[in-house]
């Protein structure tokens, strides 16, 4: 079901693997009055993830624009993986979700790593609570080797931190149903747009757009928005419409 699912967007999914006798990963997801959400994951299949899948990302990163990665497989993996993009010369986008710490080590392996705000306070120990937080967030992650940090802030926009220019993208006003995958269609969004050479200010702002897309729907897959819709709020914005 999952991958027809995914099919039947246009996604390719010849290099998904599965696991015999092990679920596929869940995410029981509850919301709350405010329509922030909060995820009871069930791993399954994720975290058999082992060197079999690496081989198959090893032969995927030849040729590739971007490594997304994510906290729901084992982390071990991940680093690997990591490691052979930087090789590779392939760039390494990481969204630190769900949050954990991470070894030092870790962040000199990530061309871009992008957490919400908890999951920033998680890393840094910075309570984040607005646009200075998140910048004094951004550089700790930063001073720790990852290369551009940016701390997703929900309603209050996105910060980022590069070695040539910092700033802050302010949200854009959509009617929210629930903040379910708001992440993923950033996560997804930011990687399209730096592959594609976007700076960094734009890719962001690219991003931004994808994510609030995404909150004016229900679900997660269902509510991820296609490129001519974003590219359709964005121009919205730049309008004053």
């Amino acid at each position: 079901m999952l991958l027809a699912s995914l099919e039947g967007y246009g996604v390719n999914v010849e290099n998904v693997m599965t696991t015999p006798g092990v679920s596929s990963g869940i995410a029981v997801i509850l919301l709350d009055d405010e329509r922030q959400n909060y995820i009871v994951g069930v791993y399954g299949a994720n975290m058999a993830c082992d060197e079999v899948q690496l081989q198959a990302a090893s032969r995927a990163l030849e040729g590739a624009d971007a490594l997304l990665l994510q906290m729901e497989v084992p982390l071990a993996v991940s680093l690997e993986a990591a490691g052979l993009a930087r090789r590779k010369g392939v760039p390494v986008l990481f969204d630190p979700a769900p949050p954990s710490e991470l070894p030092g080590s870790a962040y000199a392996a990530f061309d871009v790593i992008a957490p919400n705000q908890s999951e920033a306070e998680v890393l840094t120990g910075v309570a984040v609570d607005g646009v200075d937080s998140a910048l004094d967030a951004a550089r700790i992650l930063r001073a720790r080797g990852a290369g551009t940090a940016i701390v997703k802030l929900g309603e209050q926009g996105v910060v980022y931190s590069a070695d040539t220019s910092e700033g802050h993208v302010p949200a854009f006003t959509v009617e929210a149903v629930d903040t379910v995958a708001a992440g993923d269609g950033f996560a997804g969004a930011i990687a399209v747009a730096l592959a594609e050479s976007r700076p960094l200010e734009r890719a962001v702002r690219f991003a931004a757009a994808a994510g609030a897309l995404a909150v004016t729907r229900r679900g997660a897959q269902d509510a991820m928005p296609g490129r001519a819709e974003v590219e359709r709020l964005l121009d919205a914005q730049a309008s004053g419409s």
